[in-house]
């Protein structure tokens, strides 16, 4: 079997915004992609053409379909958490959730945000942080979850970070990184999975200048392993990876 790779994101953008870069060259290279999404964005300050938050919601799952094709993904699925609620959901039926797509899709590699919430410090991001991260441990626990398939472990879980600021922005606290990822090659796909959503098009003038004065790379740091080692810099997400 190939390389696997999943992606779990709070919001409809989040994939492209922040892992377009990862996901992007991961497809390039003939990687299968798995991208989660937990809720559908119904909260968003830009509503683009919308009359209600449902349509909204329904607007911003097509969208985030169309961006998923741009970047090339496998397979992409949007839950059906409440936007800007997930501090308020359960962390032990999302990690539920998402162990049982891990155990499904098997991925070698899952990326995530970390605690911080991102560039914009959102409470969204840093729930799906913790709720990844257990179900990243869980997923491999015969002792969690035994009705939802098969025990599968993965072998690196990864943070997204910064290397910069948002301006004006409550500045997070991002962990330092261990591997950079050079997206130059891919960076045109990435605003074109952004254009995508239309809805949102009032942020891209403050997100392509960010993107091209600090972000033709994407900044990761290595969470989880499952065997001890020393923490060392990395270009390669699958550096060490086997094929199982």
């Amino acid at each position: 079997m190939g390389l696997r790779l999943m992606c779990v994101v709070a919001h409809p953008d989040d994939e492209c915004v922040a892992f377009g870069g990862a996901l992007a060259l991961a497809a390039e290279r003939g990687v299968e992609t798995s991208v989660i999404c937990l809720t559908d964005g119904q909260a968003a300050t830009n509503r683009g053409s919308s009359g209600s938050a449902a349509e909204l919601g329904a607007i911003r799952r097509a969208e985030f379909a169309a961006s998923c094709k741009v970047l090339g993904v496998t397979q992409h699925e949007l839950l059906d958490y409440q936007d800007a609620q997930l501090e308020h959901a359960s962390i032990s039926e999302m990690g539920a959730r998402l162990v049982e797509r891990m155990r499904s899709f098997r991925p070698q590699v899952v990326i995530t945000f970390s605690g911080d919430g991102g560039a914009n410090t959102h409470a969204d991001h840093s729930m799906v942080s913790f709720a990844t991260t257990a179900a990243f441990h869980w997923a491999g626990s015969p002792k969690r979850y035994a009705g939802l398939g098969d025990v599968y472990r993965p072998q690196r879980l990864f943070y997204l970070t910064l290397g910069f600021f948002l301006p004006e922005r409550l500045a997070p606290l991002p962990p330092p990184w261990t591997l950079t990822l050079d997206i130059s090659g891919v960076f045109e796909r990435k605003l074109e999975a952004f254009r995508a959503h239309t809805s949102q098009a009032p942020l891209m003038h403050i997100v392509e200048p960010l993107w091209r004065q600090h972000a033709l790379t994407e900044l990761y740091t290595l969470a989880a392993t499952p065997t001890p080692e020393a923490a060392r810099q990395s270009t390669d997400l699958f550096e060490g990876i086997v094929a199982d």
